[in-house]
């Protein structure tokens, strides 16, 4: 028998006891090929046993592991060498190297993702109420697990408790955040306001109702869509006799990203709640298959003036950037810290929507020139993206910051403690979701598990190929700034001496040619210089995009992970269905659900390559332009040059 091994595709920090660590390339030894509800359990190469994502992982099915593959070089900095740039220098990336190889050449976005992750768990610990109820002990997992024979488990719950993290140049204080301020909210609808339960898809109840639906997926309804209508009140009594009621397990991992979105609870039945009409998240069938319905008032925004700010009388600064939303044209004003709350907000709430990362913080340095200019043309992408998502661009936190006028705080602190206090997250954000007449049945679980399994390969593929690109990018921008520069005026210094000793001819007739020849060095180090500058206009640009990228492809594994243990459970209701221990359907009600998540899921993919191609095309365009521009430059002075010899 074959021995059965697998290859970490990212970097995975165990957070959780029974959990081990992992590192990219690594290759471990599977206890089984099964997935334990999304999870394997194996042996890493440090001889540690204990699960790990199966998304992170893929399996190798052959006698031997082949050696790992070697360690990706990370990109250095951009203009590693180059000082006064604002970024990091590349020996810090040498002796991050020294210190700690496996961790140093790591692949980027997943790390930055495992330390989201950590985050995330530290504010779960701080801020989770006491259980409602005694922590419930499990019957023992399979005998493969290496846990012990029961296993204590809080009750479930839903939702992330991301909070954003602070850094020492926009620590949030009292500006537009007193917490004595709340918003004016209306209160939750009571008994007599219309119950309109349906199976989760974000339908909506008979015409002539007021905008807002309660949703539920309570476990104890057969939730099928198949043959209902909507609105339709769907309780059904309780099974008879003839079968056990079996139900579906719960992962093991209370802190993975399936059970942290409320994908878990959704998709058990366990979510209920009242969702208005401009809450609803469309996904509609196109030519390509589902995608996000389009937004039909496009915006864009710019981000302009970055400009140096003061308050309590001088003794703090920061940096507010002017954005005018062009559906308004009202400018506004807003710091960093404004994008970073923002973005906890956004990725709270859209557990299957990549939310494009924001700039990276900077301690130091943070009013240099440089460092401002990258920082806004970071925003300006990060706003672009935003504004052509058609679920983050209509999102009620994303409207507030760029509508909400600078000056009114009150108004701020209101749509902020509302944000705050959104109650369609977690389990609930599934219910907002509706999907194609036709319902989830329309999709097929193979086909879709294919196509989510392909979209996996192709962004590890992508994010090895931008980590190489950009890595070759940013050497080949260090070299124009510094090595071709430098060259470039070492031939025009050889010229020029040149020059200068056919000078010492004193032959009249031989001035013109010592002219053209000076002349001639003198283009040389003006060619330099162009070299010098040209990596702003074409390379920047370029390192700008993939950057961004970047970001993204680091969203995806957990987006697929959700997915990944929707289908998890339908596979395993219908293993019930087989056996005779559940009802068709409740088992019905579970793929249903999780054909909701599948929509959404193919719907934001279809959304990445729609931007994929609209950045990248834009972008080489603009590249090789700069580039046929420079060389056009460069050619000019060439010619200049040579139309001095024809008068020698």
């Amino acid at each position: 028998m074959a021995l059965l091994r697998a290859r970490a595709l990212y970097d995975f920090k165990s957070e959780n006891p029974g959990e081990i660590s992992l590192r990219e390339h690594e290759v471990l030894s599977l206890c089984s090929d099964q997935e334990i509800e999304g999870w394997f359990e194996g042996v890493n190469s440090r001889g540690d046993r204990g699960l790990f994502p199966a998304s992170y992982v893929q399996v190798i099915r052959a006698p031997v592991a082949e050696p790992p593959a070697p360690l990706p070089v990370p990109a250095p900095a951009r203009y590693a060498n180059v000082p006064g740039g604002g970024f990091e220098p590349l020996a810090a990336v040498v002796a991050a190297a020294a210190t700690s190889p496996a961790t140093a050449f790591s692949n980027p976005p997943p790390a930055q993702q495992q330390q989201h992750h950590h985050h995330h768990q530290q504010q779960q610990h701080q801020q989770l109420p006491p259980p409602a109820e005694p922590f419930q002990l499990l019957p023992p997992p399979p005998a493969t697990s290496g846990f012990s024979s029961f296993q204590a488990v809080p009750p479930s719950y839903g939702g992330s408790s991301y909070q954003t993290s602070q850094g020492s140049d926009d620590d949030w204080d009292d500006d537009w955040d007193d917490s004595s301020t709340v918003a004016d909210e209306p209160g939750v609808l009571g008994s007599s306001y219309p119950d309109y339960e349906n199976a989760g898809m974000g339908v909506g109840g008979p015409g002539g109702s007021s905008g807002r639906y309660r949703l539920s997926t309570r476990s104890d309804l057969s939730l099928s869509s198949r043959g209902s209508q909507p609105g339709a009140h769907l309780h059904h009594p309780a099974a008879g006799g003839a079968k056990s009621s079996a139900t579906v397990s719960r992962n093991l991992n209370r802190f993975s990203t399936f059970v942290k979105s409320g994908g878990e609870a959704f998709v058990l039945g366990e979510a209920s709640g009242f969702v208005k009409d401009g809450d609803k998240l469309c996904v509609v069938l196109g030519t390509y298959g589902p995608e996000w319905q389009e937004n039909p008032y496009p915006f864009q925004c710019s981000i302009e003036d970055p400009t140096k700010q003061t308050k309590f009388k001088g003794m703090k600064s920061y940096i507010a950037y002017k954005l005018v939303p062009s559906h308004t044209g009202q400018q506004v004003h807003r710091r960093y810290k404004h994008f970073d709350w923002l973005y906890g907000r956004l990725v709270e709430k859209f557990p299957v929507i990549s939310v494009p990362h924001l700039p990276e913080k900077q301690a130091t340095g943070r009013f240099e020139e440089d460092f401002i200019s990258k920082r806004r043309k970071g925003l300006a992408w990060w706003m672009d993206h935003m504004c052509s998502h058609p679920v983050l661009a209509q999102c009620d936190a994303f409207q507030h910051f760029l509508t909400c006028p600078s000056t009114d705080e009150k108004a701020w602190k209101q749509g902020k403690r509302k944000a705050e206090k959104d109650e369609m997250v977690g389990a609930n954000f599934f219910l907002t979701i509706s999907v194609p007449a036709g319902g989830p049945a329309a999709l097929d679980l193979q086909e879709v598990e294919s196509k989510v399994d392909g979209f996996k390969s192709f962004t590890k593929k992508m994010d090895d190929s931008t980590i190489q690109l950009n890595q070759t990018v940013n050497e080949f921008a260090r070299k124009q700034v510094t090595g071709f520069k430098k060259e470039y005026q070492k031939v025009g210094h050889s010229f020029k001496g040149l020059s200068q000793a056919f000078e010492m001819d004193q032959q009249a007739f031989s001035v013109g040619l010592n002219q053209a020849i000076a002349f001639t060095g003198e283009a040389y180090d003006a060619i330099g210089e162009l070299f010098a500058e040209q990596p702003r206009q074409d390379l920047d640009p370029v390192m700008d995009l993939l950057a961004l990228y970047q970001g993204h492809l680091a969203n995806f594994p957990d987006i697929i992970h959700v997915q990944k243990g929707a289908l998890t459970k339908v596979k395993e209701s219908k293993r019930h269905v087989e056996e005779g221990k559940m009802e068709v359907q409740k088992a019905d009600g579970i793929q249903d659900r999780c054909n909701i998540i599948s929509f959404a899921t193919l719907a934001e993919i279809h959304h990445f390559h729609k931007i994929r191609v609209r950045d990248f095309k834009s972008q080489m365009q603009h590249f090789l332009q700069q580039q046929i521009l420079f060389f056009q430059k460069v050619t000019q002075k060439l010619e200049e040059a040579l139309h001095k010899y024809d008068s020698v």
